[in-house]
């Protein structure tokens, strides 16, 4: 895979999918920027990983739904390396419960926790993009912001969100060469769908074309080719890795 850029800064990269990109962009020669926002060890254990396998990392902590945090973050890393050259939005919140027992507080929260960082995150990359006329941004969104999720109303309105958010940014930033592009992941094998009854997850899979759970690795390969040069003709996409569950 062949980038121009050096760097890339990963929100919610301690763990799962957001550690596996980290893994993966590391290997393809990238420094990443591994961000959380309360778990240290996690990230630092990352940290060390890569370390050992002579790749490029530092950690970043900060809530990607502060601004002033995001803001800083960014501020900092283009002082440490002379430039962002990509980001991937990947943090995110859930709060399931079936619609009719939903709060609005539950709704607003989850709404606002993935809406708000993932804007804030694609406008201040866009502002340092710009300047470098040059840049590329994954938004990490879900399979159910596409064909929703029963229990799931807020949270499949934000990854909705999220899709049309990063179309509109993919119009601003194409005339400034800065791309914007979507994943949506369908059921990845994580932490929390290991802590899944084999039942449960037989379940999933008898739903999945392909027969199988995704692994983070699909998500972070998918991402690679989105950041890189190889890409350099798409933008304002949703790249579905799903296993064929929603075609």
């Amino acid at each position: 895979m062949k980038f121009s850029g050096k760097n890339v800064l990963i929100t919610g990269a301690s763990k799962g999918i957001g550690a596996d990109i980290a893994r993966v962009l590391a290997e393809f020669g990238l420094k990443v920027w591994i961000n959380y926002r309360s778990n240290a060890d996690l990230a630092l254990k990352l940290k060390a990983e890569l370390d050992s396998k002579g790749l490029q990392s530092a950690v970043v902590p900060f809530d990607a739904t502060n601004e002033a945090e995001f803001i800083e973050a960014i501020k900092l890393i283009v002082e440490s390396d002379g430039e962002l050259s990509y980001l991937v939005n990947n943090a995110g919140i859930t709060n399931d419960k079936l619609a009719l027992r939903m709060k609005l507080e539950d709704f607003d929260s989850v709404i606002k926790g993935n809406l708000n960082s993932c804007f804030i995150g694609c406008r201040e990359a866009l502002k340092v993009m710009s300047k470098q006329k040059s840049g590329s941004v994954v938004n990490i969104s879900s399979i159910v912001g596409e064909r929703g999720n029963p229990g799931q109303v807020n949270y499949s309105a934000s990854k909705g969100g999220m899709i049309a958010m990063t179309k509109s940014f993919a119009y601003e930033g194409a005339m400034r060469g800065v791309r914007f592009n979507t994943i949506t992941p369908g059921f990845i094998r994580t932490d929390m769908t290991e802590e899944l009854s084999e039942e449960t997850k037989q379940s999933y899979v008898n739903a999945i074309p392909l027969k199988r759970l995704g692994e983070g690795s699909d998500i972070a390969n998918g991402v690679a080719f989105l950041l890189s040069d190889h890409s350099s003709y798409i933008t304002g996409e949703v790249l579905k890795i799903n296993g064929g569950m929603y075609m």
